[in-house]
């Protein structure tokens, strides 16, 4: 199983977008400055995520979100699964 989520930091009030395999370590990752691109917005909140079957579609949904380009279409992700 794999996960595409989002992140959000209120430190630079900004979203960030990803999948993986094990959404407890990346999100570590991303915490402890072990991403480059995330490094100066930690701590990353998880606000967000889907489960999906294989690694192409984690990442065919990512891209489609990312796609959007749009803070409105991300907050309303998020607060549709709240």
């Amino acid at each position: 199983m794999y996960f595409v989520y989002i992140l959000f930091s209120e430190k630079l009030n900004k979203y960030y977008i990803g999948y993986t395999k094990n959404i407890e370590s990346r999100l570590e990752l991303h915490n402890h400055g072990r991403e480059t691109y995330t490094s100066k917005g930690a701590p990353w909140k998880l606000v967000y995520f889907e489960n999906l079957d294989s690694e192409l579609s984690a990442i065919r949904r990512e891209r489609e979100i990312k796609a959007k380009k749009s803070r409105r279409y991300v907050e309303w992700l998020i607060s549709k699964a709240g």
